[in-house]
């Protein structure tokens, strides 16, 4: 008896990004409501997220990388717009405070 094979014959590659901004990040991306504002929203996944290091604007705290997280910037905005959340700040947002406050020695970049 020969052994069976688990790869798939001949086939197709798969398909490269269609080139619109938001594709490389990879995830499922909606349009929600802020500030009187729209945003649009993207979820990023664990392995799309490899290489660099963010920091949270609702925590102030850094998003090391390989961790998935949320990407969020004004529907009208451009590519320097974009904001990199942790999940669970991007969905508190609405009951945080205006202002994050930093303990003395904290670092501030």
């Amino acid at each position: 008896m020969s052994p069976r094979r688990n790869r798939p014959k001949g086939g197709d590659s798969p398909s490269a990004p269609s080139g619109e901004p938001g594709d490389r990040y990879g995830g499922f991306g909606r349009t929600e409501s802020w500030q009187d504002e729209e945003w649009s929203v993207r979820h990023v996944a664990g392995a799309s997220a490899l290489g660099k290091r963010y920091r949270c604007p609702g925590c102030d705290q850094e998003i090391p990388s390989g961790v998935p997280h949320v990407v969020a910037w004004p529907e009208h905005g451009g590519v320097d717009d974009r904001r990199h959340w942790h999940k669970a700040c991007w969905n508190a947002k609405d009951r945080r405070t205006t202002r994050v406050q930093r303990s003395r020695n904290a670092p501030k970049y």
